[in-house]
Order: C-alpha cells, then sequence, then structure tokens
C-alpha cells in the first residue's frame, strides 16, 4: 500500500542546487522534498545537506547546477559521500588518499593605506561661504590658536577672582565643600513662587501704603529685636499673598502683622505671640482676626516659605565684597531701603541683593566699583545693575526728608555704625542714569 510520503513524491518540485546525480539521487531527491499531505511542510530527511559526487581521475565532479566553491572542508564532505568506484572498479585506499580537494583560493587584496588628510588653510572668503555654494559646507581642521595675549588676560581674570571661603576652611557652620552648590540652588530656585505686579488687581491699595506698613515692620523688628531674615521672609510673604488675594484698606495691616507672626514662626528661636502683635499694633485687630489671617495666608501660599530672600545673597555678595564694617552696614542699609520700592518687587533677589552692594561701594567711592571678584559670585554685570542701584542711591539721597525715616533713623544710630548719614553718591545718579 502506498504511504502518503510515496503518492506525492513524484510531484514534488527538484531545486536546482540541492539534487543528486542520477535516476536514484532524482528518486532519493524527490522523496526526500516530497510535501505533506494538506500541508505546505516538507517532510524531515535527506534536506539537500548531502551531497553526491563523482570522482573522475582524481578529480571531483560536482553534479550539474551546483556552484558552491570546493572549500577543504566541503571536498572532505564530498570524498566521504562518493561512490568508492573508478570506471566501474574499486578504488583503493591508497587511491583515495590521494584524492583531496582542491581548495580554491580567494587572493586577499592588501588594505591600501589611508592617505593622511591634508592640512586645509581656511580663508575668510571660505568661512563666510554658505552650505549652498560649492557643495556641502566643509569642516576646518584648523587648531585654536593660544596666543600670549590670550593666556595672560585669562590668568589674570583668574588671579582677581579671590577665593572669599579661605578663612573659613576650619569653620564647620560655613560649609565651605558645599556653598557654592547650595548658591547655585538658590539662583534657580528664586525664579519659582515670585510676587508679580499686582497694584492692578489691588483697588484699595496703593504704593505709598505699602511704603507705610514697610516702615512700620521695620519698626517692630527693632522693637522685638527679631532676626534679619525675620523682616526679608515677612515682605516676601505680604507680597506673595497680595499677589494672590484682593485685601481690602483696613486689613493691610493686618496682613502686615499676619506675615510677621508666620515668618518669626519660622526663623526666630523665641518668637514674639499673639497678644505681642496686637498690642503692638494698638488693639486694632482681635486675636481671632489674626490667627483667621494667619490661616488664609498660609493656605493662599500653600506653606511655601523656604525660598531665597534678598538676604540669602546679601550675606555671600557682602562676603565677596571684601566688606569691611562699614561697607556692611552700608549694603544692608541700601538692601531694607529696597524693601520700600515697590518698583523692586518684581525683581530677582539676587539682583536687589547685588544692586545694594554695587550702591554702597559707589557711595564709600571703593574703586573698583565692580570686581571680577563680584561679577563672579553675583553672575551679573555692572551694566544690569544700573538702574536698580540708581533708585538705591536716589532713595538715600531722599531719605532726610521724607516722612518714612524708619530706616534711616535706624542706620544714623551708632549701633549701625551712621552710615545712612554719609553723603549720599553725588556721582552715582550721573553715572547710573
Amino acid at each position: 500500500m502506498a504511504t502518503i510520503h510515496d503518492q506525492h513524491a513524484a510531484a514534488a518540485p527538484q531545486p536546482a542546487n540541492r539534487g543528486a546525480a542520477g535516476p536514484a539521487g532524482k528518486q532519493k531527491g524527490a522523496a526526500a522534498y516530497g510535501r505533506v499531505a494538506g500541508g505546505n511542510r516538507r517532510v524531515l530527511g535527506d534536506i539537500g545537506n548531502v551531497v553526491h559526487a563523482n570522482v573522475l581521475d582524481g578529480k571531483i565532479e560536482l553534479p550539474a547546477g551546483i556552484n558552491r566553491p570546493i572549500t577543504r572542508s566541503f571536498g572532505a564532505q564530498l570524498l566521504k559521500n562518493a561512490e568508492p568506484s573508478k570506471n566501474g572498479l574499486a578504488v583503493p585506499p591508497a587511491a583515495r588518499a590521494a584524492l583531496k580537494p582542491v581548495a580554491r583560493k580567494v587572493p586577499v587584496k592588501p588594505a591600501a593605506p589611508r592617505p593622511e588628510p591634508a592640512a586645509k588653510i581656511v580663508t575668510a572668503s571660505d568661512e563666510n561661504r554658505k552650505p549652498s555654494e560649492g557643495g556641502a559646507p566643509k569642516i576646518s581642521r584648523k587648531k585654536a590658536v593660544h596666543t600670549l595675549t590670550t593666556v595672560l588676560n585669562h590668568r589674570s581674570k583668574e588671579a582677581c577672582v579671590h577665593d572669599i571661603d579661605k578663612l573659613d576652611s576650619d569653620n564647620e557652620l560655613a560649609v565651605v565643600d558645599y556653598i557654592d552648590d547650595i548658591y547655585k540652588y538658590y539662583k534657580v530656585a528664586q525664579h519659582e513662587c515670585r510676587p508679580i505686579d499686582y497694584m492692578g488687581s489691588q483697588p484699595e491699595i496703593s504704593p505709598k501704603m505699602r511704603a507705610i506698613l514697610t516702615d512700620w515692620l521695620v519698626e517692630v523688628t527693632h522693637k522685638f529685636e527679631l532676626m534679619p531674615e525675620s523682616l526679608y521672609l515677612t515682605m516676601y510673604a505680604i507680597d506673595r499673598f497680595l499677589s494672590l488675594q484682593a485685601v481690602p484698606r483696613r486689613e493691610l495691616q493686618l496682613v502686615g502683622m499676619a506675615a510677621m507672626l508666620i515668618a518669626c514662626k519660622y526663623e526666630e528661636i523665641w518668637a514674639p505671640e499673639v497678644n505681642d502683635f496686637i498690642s503692638i499694633a494698638d488693639n486694632a485687630y482681635s486675636r481671632q482676626q489674626v490667627l483667621s489671617m494667619e490661616k488664609n495666608m498660609l493656605n493662599s501660599m500653600e506653606w511655601n516659605l523656604t525660598v531665597p530672600t534678598p538676604y540669602v545673597f546679601l550675606v555671600r555678595f557682602a562676603k565677596a565684597a571684601g566688606s569691611d564694617k562699614e561697607l556692611e552696614e552700608m549694603i544692608f542699609f541700601f538692601a531694607e531701603m529696597a524693601l520700600m520700592e515697590y518698583g523692586l518687587v518684581t525683581a530677582r533677589p539676587s539682583l536687589v541683593a547685588a544692586s545694594a552692594v554695587y550702591a554702597a561701594r559707589c557711595t564709600l567711592k571703593r574703586s573698583p566699583i565692580w570686581t571680577e571678584t563680584l561679577k563672579h559670585h553675583t553672575g551679573l554685570t555692572e551694566a544690569q545693575l544700573l538702574e536698580p542701584a540708581r533708585v538705591l542711591v536716589m532713595a538715600h539721597a531722599t531719605a532726610p526728608e521724607s516722612k518714612l525715616k524708619a530706616i534711616y533713623r535706624k542706620y544714623s544710630s551708632e549701633q549701625y555704625g551712621r552710615v545712612a548719614l554719609r553723603p549720599p553718591a553725588v556721582a552715582a545718579p550721573q553715572r547710573l542714569a
């Protein structure tokens, strides 16, 4: 009985490069490439890996249609599977040993040495040539030449930037190893949660009213002997809250009291109590009103009080200025004068602090006004500080006649070196104009 394999053997196609020589080879190959009934998968068997060849006169003859090169391994396979006959006679083992496959050697050309690219002289016309002119743009291989002038300029700038943390290397509180990274973070974080120009959305509040509130808060800070950090954080909380909500005129002082209460809880070791603020405000507001406003402000600001204020940058920039006591007090005098100016509310805290340093050095006639060390640590050029510093210098010039003199009186005392009594920078308005 014929099997499925035998029924489909005659109809199976024979590949041109897989068949064997002779009728027997055709039948075998046809049987090997028969298809399973009802499917298209070939049955396993002789799938063409075994090739039969004739050996005549010591030469291997491949079947027609096979054009595979006879390598050493392939020739050994052919000798193993070849019929051991020579003109119908058995081939002795010695004769078979003499029949070695001839490997076709493919000559390998040695790799040509890669030519070195010729140096190209780049002219001005080549540099100005557009990509569309003369094909693809050419890459210049001209090396950068460090002349004596460029090297000396680079070294002179490095020499002018002083290591301001050298004397604090043994002070663990100065965190010298991390201080540069800390201020890099501060300069990035200062852009977040900043106050905006809110006067347009405050129908009952004016910049003058804000200045009156600031003047009163400076006196409260001095009365309670609070840290400077508390004053700067208080002003930030006020400006931030006014940027988010409209406040009636009668509640502006209440906003200032709640803001200072929040700042003291954040910065002070011994913070004033609610009754202390009520007393200093002549009982204008009740305890419940103060606590309610405190809660409202914290919720509006989403309890985010960890922000870099100008004071953070003042400490660092004053150190970069190589400040003596007089210069340091003058810097803080201008920084508190900046709190009075509504025009500087939206300015970056680092810019406000650097402007206070610039105005102080200008007032004290320090030369040069803006050094390489200050430029390095502030990241600001002298041109960027001209306008805000001009505002501070003009505020100093008009302070003696102003009705709001809390800051002027504070820095006119002996405790703060009487720096406010120094003549204003006469040449500064002309230079900064």
